[in-house]
């Protein structure tokens, strides 16, 4: 890997101009593993005026010269694949296994999907039979900042880097300062595959500085932020000024709607994707809503799936979940627990401290509450940690209410085998995406939410169009097309 205190600015890696360094943390030893540099104002500058006059050459190369490119980035990130997976395990603690097949696989799909949707994409398309000569081109933003979060690296930078420069924009990526190590493979992963330089940009950095200085540039026209909805709030309110476009991917306290003939496995289904990547993970279904006279049994097995549920070392193979992130993280997710226990809720599995045995890492026993009422605050607020919350309803009716009770609104989920349940559902839920009886979203899907979680949509066709402005055309030459 380049030398970590450097920048990747203009197509070269370069010093900063001012050196902060930070430690990055293994949060499965708590010893430091790199030192990065953070950038500051001359740092941010360049990058973005790389990006400025990279630009108009960019954004005018052709559709397919662009998928071409796509195209080697993505030979090059599968060669590169589990350097970018031990980069993650190292910086946020995803498990070898885990890391290598998920949180790393999901680039190169991200970036598979993309080129397929782009292989089609019809940058000027007819308004309509009624308006022979009436178009509508889409035509890229400019320069665009991108601001990722440390749960999901690769998820995340892939869903922004890839779209934002086939749509013909240039970019400066600033990842999480928590866990920038595979931001910078992936750095080296396009400076492989040719991209022209100063079309993608990267400069470390935390939110106060780097996060802030892009959000108020006069000279980037956009930014993509996926994180807290506090740092959103923050991002939007920053970028006001300079009327840039911001896209927000933000939290979600996603509702998982059991009802009494919801399939036999259901309820571990739900359990373990609270679990998974220890919790860190925005569409985490953490409020399970179950009907009464299956409540009891609920509370069961899902107890059994968190006794189950192994918590270990990153650095080993294996199914089991490793520890979050950081003791920040840590230290607001036993703080939420012990909330949980005085709040009244009854706790059935896991609680505070650390799991048996383990005496350094940033682990967190597999937890579960129940007898949650919706005005608790584990119930409010979005843990980011292996913690369910469960609660009875006794009607359709009340389950929904529950579920919208909520300023989030990125992912619900619904078991039931009553097909017309779940149409209604589907439609009167109030998030982003739904998903039911344990079916993903379809290849091609867009991710987003409404409300607190934002409003962004990533992947597919959808992702596209994120990154690119509409424009109208009247009179068009139809004898050209």
């Amino acid at each position: 890997m380049a030398d970590k205190r450097k920048f990747y600015i203009d197509g070269a890696w370069v010093d900063p101009a001012a050196a902060r360094d930070l430690e990055v943390i293994d949060p499965t030893t708590e010893e430091p593993v790199a030192v990065i540099s953070l950038g500051g104002q001359a740092d941010t500058d360049r990058a973005v005026a790389a990006a400025k006059a990279a630009f108009p050459a960019w954004s005018q190369t052709p559709p397919a010269d662009r998928l071409a490119l796509a195209e080697r980035i993505l030979a090059v990130y599968r060669r590169r694949n589990d350097d970018i997976a031990a980069a993650m395990t190292a910086e946020m603690g995803a498990p070898t296994d885990m890391s290598r097949e998920d949180q790393a696989g999901s680039g190169s799909f991200h970036i598979e999907a993309f080129i397929d949707a782009f292989r089609d994409f019809q940058f000027i398309r007819p308004l309509g039979d009624h308006a022979p000569t009436s178009m509508v081109a889409w035509e890229p933003i400019g320069v665009v900042g991108l601001i990722t979060p440390w749960n999901w690296p690769m998820n995340q930078v892939t869903l922004k880097v890839i779209p934002a420069i086939l749509a013909g924009n240039t970019v400066v990526l600033k990842p999480s300062e928590i866990a920038p190590l595979s931001s910078m493979v992936f750095a080296e992963v396009l400076d492989e595959a040719g991209v022209p330089a100063g079309v993608f940009n990267l400069v470390n950095g935390d939110g106060a500085g780097v996060g802030t200085q892009l959000s108020t540039h006069p000279d980037v026209d956009m930014i993509s932020f996926t994180g807290s909805t506090r740092a959103g709030i923050a991002i939007t309110k920053a970028a006001a000024d300079t009327v840039k476009k911001v896209a927000l991917e933000l939290g979600g306290k996603g509702a998982n709607l059991v009802f009494a003939d919801a399939d036999p496995k259901a309820v571990v289904r739900g359990a373990r994707h609270v679990f998974y990547n220890s919790g860190q993970s925005c569409n985490a279904p953490t409020r399970m809503l179950v009907e009464r006279p299956v409540y009891e049994q609920a509370i069961e097995t899902a107890r059994r799936v968190a006794e189950d549920t192994a918590v270990g070392s990153a650095h080993e193979p294996g199914r089991h979940i490793g520890p979050v992130v950081s003791r920040q993280q840590w230290d607001k997710i036993q703080g939420l627990i012990q909330t949980g226990i005085d709040e009244g809720a009854r706790l059935v599995a896991g609680g505070p401290g650390l799991p048996e045995g383990v005496n350094r890492g940033y682990f967190v026993r597999p937890t579960v509450f129940a007898d949650v009422t919706n005005d608790m605050t584990i119930a409010r607020q979005e843990i980011f940690g292996p913690v369910l919350a469960i609660m009875p309803f006794d009607t359709e009716e009340e389950a929904l209410r529950i579920a919208n009770d909520t300023i989030y609104g990125l992912t619900n989920y619904v078991q039931t085998q009553d097909g017309p349940r779940r149409s209604r559902l589907a439609r009167q839920l109030r998030s982003g995406m739904v998903e039911m009886n344990g079916v993903s979203r379809g290849r091609g899907s867009a991710f987003g939410g409404v409300k607190a979680s934002g409003r962004a949509r990533e992947g597919g066709v959808w992702g596209l169009e994120e990154f690119m402005d509409s424009k109208q055309i009247s009179g068009w030459d139809t004898s050209a097309s």
